[in-house]
C-alpha cells in the first residue's frame, strides 16, 4: 500500500504537478478511523460474546446444558426498551441477566471441552475479559470480532464524545494538499510521539525530507520533535508574515481528512485486524491523490480540446493533434 501511495506521488511529480520544494513544507494532523462495529454497550457485548461461544461450541460438537438463545434475545430487547424509556433500574437488571447467561456458558464450555483448541481458547479469553471488565478499567474490549484493534478515543468533539477505532496520522503538502504520508497507529499514542514517524514516512515515500512542519496544539512538546525539522504550532505568536501565512494554511489538512473520510472510505473501516486498519488508511490517501490527478488531467484535456478547435478553425485541417503535456 505504501508503494501504491508512492506511485501516486511520483506521477504528480513527473507531470509537474508537485515540486520538490513543496514537499519540504508539510502539514501534519491526526484523526480517528472508526471500526465497523456497533456501539459497544455492556448488554450488547455480553449477548454477542455468548452467541459467538455457543456457535463455536456447536461447530466443535460440544453439547451445552443450555444455550440461552431465546432468553438472551429477550433480555437484550427489554434492556434497550427500558434504557430508552429512562427506566434505569430495569435496564440494569436485564444487563445483569445477560452477564449471568454469558458466565454460565463460559463455565459450561470449560467443563466440557476436553482438548485445547486455539480458536476456542482465544474466544474464551475474550469472553472472560468481557465478563470481568468494569467501567473504569483500562484495556477494555469493545468488540468480539475485533478485540485487539479497537480502542476508545476521545477527541473532544461535542457531537461525538467517544470514537471506537484507531488513530491515523496524515501528512499533506502545505500549498496544494497532496497526501505524502498516512498510516494508522494503535495504542492511542500522544500526537507528538507520532511526528517523527510521520516525517520518516514522507522521506521514504517521496525521497525528500521536510524542512518545515505545521501542526496543531495537540503536538506540543519540543522534546518529541525530529531533528532538522522546524515545527510550528498553531497559535504561536511573534512570527514573520510569511510564517503566519504558512500557519494559516495548516487548517487545509482538515478538509483533506474530511474528503478522505466522506469520499474514500476512511469514515468506517471494514477490514479486519491491525493490518486492515493500516491498509484502509493508506488506500484512502491513495484515492485522494488519484482524484486530484484525475481532475488535473481532465482540466488539461479541456484546455487541449479548446486549443485544438481553435487551430482547426484557423487551419481548416481537422486532423491536427497536439501533445497534451506539451500543450
Amino acid at each position: 500500500m505504501e508503494k501504491l501511495l508512492k506511485e501516486t506521488v511520483d506521477v504528480a511529480r513527473r507531470e509537474g504537478m508537485l515540486r520538490r520544494r513543496e514537499i519540504e513544507r508539510v502539514n501534519v494532523d491526526t484523526t480517528v478511523q472508526e471500526k465497523a462495529i456497533a456501539f459497544p454497550t455492556d448488554a450488547r457485548l455480553y449477548h454477542k460474546a455468548r452467541r459467538a461461544l455457543v456457535r463455536l461450541a456447536k461447530r466443535l460438537g460440544i453439547s451445552l446444558r443450555q444455550s440461552y438463545e431465546r432468553l438472551s434475545k429477550k433480555a437484550l430487547r427489554n434492556q434497550g426498551r427500558y434504557a430508552h424509556a429512562g427506566q434505569s433500574r430495569r435496564a440494569r437488571r436485564e444487563t445483569r441477566r445477560l452477564r449471568t447467561y454469558l458466565g454460565r456458558v463460559i463455565r459450561d464450555i470449560k467443563r466440557k471441552s476436553k482438548w485445547a483448541n486455539e480458536e476456542l481458547s482465544k474466544l474464551l479469553e475474550i469472553g472472560e475479559r468481557i465478563y470481568n471488565q468494569k467501567k473504569a478499567d483500562k484495556g477494555k474490549i469493545y468488540s468480539v470480532h475485533a478485540a485487539e484493534e479497537v480502542e476508545c478515543i476521545s477527541k473532544g468533539k461535542v457531537h461525538k464524545r467517544y470514537e471506537f477505532g484507531c488513530k491515523v496520522r496524515a501528512v499533506t503538502t502545505s500549498k496544494w494538499g497532496w497526501v505524502v504520508g498516512i498510516d494508522a497507529e494503535h495504542g492511542n499514542p500522544y500526537d507528538g510521539h507520532m511526528l517523527g514517524a510521520a516525517i520518516r514516512q514522507v522521506e521514504a515515500v517521496t525521497g525528500v525530507r521536510p524542512k518545515q512542519a505545521c501542526v496543531d496544539r495537540g503536538f506540543k512538546g519540543e522534546e518529541n520533535y525530529p531533528k532538522g525539522v522546524e515545527v510550528y504550532v498553531s497559535g504561536r505568536r511573534g512570527l514573520s508574515r510569511r510564517l503566519k501565512a504558512m500557519l494559516r494554511r495548516r487548517s487545509g489538512i482538515e478538509a483533506v481528512i474530511g474528503h478522505m473520510k466522506q469520499d474514500h472510505g476512511m469514515e468506517r473501516n471494514h477490514l479486519l485486524g491491525k493490518a486492515g486498519d493500516r491498509i484502509n488508511a493508506m488506500l484512502s490517501g491513495c484515492g485522494f491523490n488519484l482524484r486530484k490527478l484525475l481532475r488535473a488531467f481532465t482540466a488539461l484535456s479541456g484546455k487541449v480540446k479548446s486549443r485544438r478547435r481553435r487551430l482547426d478553425g484557423e487551419n481548416g485541417d481537422p486532423t491536427v493533434l497536439l501533445n497534451p503535456l506539451a500543450a
